[in-house]
């Protein structure tokens, strides 16, 4: 039977307008994936999973947002939608603009935006539009360009974002029978966390279903929540979190400290080991989807989190195909053998 799309499925739990129009690409329902392996390595006793975000339609969790956004938008009449983006936001934004007819217009910040992400962007038809200046800069102009014009912004200052992406933890309670112990999950402009926190509150409202600790993760090079001031020239391998002025950044210190958790902030070294550590499980994830279990293992090994005998699941907002580059630009080119049998034996079992 075909599932209905996200925003029907969860209709008494989003709050939108009665003006919505519905745009959907049959996002959500993402797989929450068991990793007793790396679970055994961590500290054994407790169940670990991932919540594969990146398994959505563009690849990433924002499309989760981004089917409510651009539903109101298009419900209102909206003919135009723009966003700021360091590129996750700039592939749904546009995908879900073509899926509704509208014109798609994105910032981008100088410097790296991800192949994956940018391409995915002018793929679907997106006006692309490169400053000279950060992210923070691009989200001020977008925000100003929509106030003067009819122009729907469609970044997580839009709440309708949120809206939408706090689905993941309902979905999450649903498979699990119950809320996590702990939540851990990378933490860029805000909008993810503040979003899940929002699920989770209104799920226990409703059904007494718990609460999670939520331990943020942002790149030691990004990490405005963890220094206490914004950060001007933000610079991290993991360029979907490189931003130095969370929009949402109060709301995300209010719900990690609510939840009782925190934020921390992790190396590119180990968010970097971390993403090399799912793959082996055979999860591959863009580097800022490994910040969340980057700062679970770091937390852990320092003695700071105890999670014998919990429920822990890693937020892994987008896939490594996203973020190709930081593979393949350092491995090795592959051996070369002659086309027969023998020389793949011997390769393979090392015969002299």
């Amino acid at each position: 039977m075909v599932k209905l799309p996200l925003l029907q499925r969860y209709r008494a739990l989003v709050d939108l307008p009665e003006h919505t129009k519905l745009v959907s690409l049959h996002e959500g329902d993402t797989p929450l994936i068991p990793l007793p392996r790396l679970a055994t390595e961590l500290g054994d006793g407790f169940e670990l999973f991932a919540k594969f975000d990146g398994l959505n339609p563009t690849g990433s969790f924002k499309d989760r947002g981004m089917t409510a956004a651009v539903s109101e938008a298009l419900g209102r009449g909206a003919k135009a939608l723009i966003c700021a983006s360091t590129g996750n936001t700039a592939a749904s934004a546009a995908a879900y603009a073509a899926r509704a007819g509208l014109r798609a217009i994105v910032l981008i910040p100088e410097g790296k935006v991800a192949t994956g992400k940018l391409a995915g962007a002018v793929a679907y038809g997106a006006q692309v539009l490169q400053i000279a200046g950060s992210f923070d800069k691009a989200l001020e102009l977008v925000v100003e360009i929509s106030e003067r014009h009819p122009i729907a912004l469609v970044n997580s200052l839009n709440s309708y974002r949120l809206e939408g992406q706090k689905t993941s933890a309902f979905e999450i309670i649903e498979e699990l029978g119950r809320a996590p112990d702990w939540l851990c999950l990378p933490v860029g402009n805000a909008g993810n966390i503040t979003a899940y926190w929002m699920g989770f509150r209104q799920y226990h409202q409703l059904h007494s279903s718990g609460l999670p600790r939520l331990l943020g993760v942002q790149a030691a090079g990004a990490a405005p929540l963890v220094l206490g001031h914004s950060v001007e020239q933000p610079e991290t391998v993991a360029t979907a979190i490189r931003i130095g002025k969370p929009a949402r950044g109060e709301q995300a210190l209010e719900a990690a400290q609510e939840s009782g958790g925190r934020i921390i902030a992790c190396s590119d070294d180990e968010i970097l080991a971390m993403q090399r550590r799912l793959a082996a499980e055979g999860v591959w994830v863009e580097p800022a989807s490994a910040a969340g279990l980057a700062g679970l293992a770091k937390e852990i090994s320092g003695g700071d989190v105890d999670v014998k005998g919990m429920t822990v699941v890693a937020v892994c907002t987008g896939h490594g195909l996203k973020d190709p580059n930081i593979i393949s630009d350092s491995m090795p080119s592959p051996i070369k053998i002659e086309a027969n049998y023998s020389s793949l034996e011997n390769r393979l079992f090392d015969y002299k």
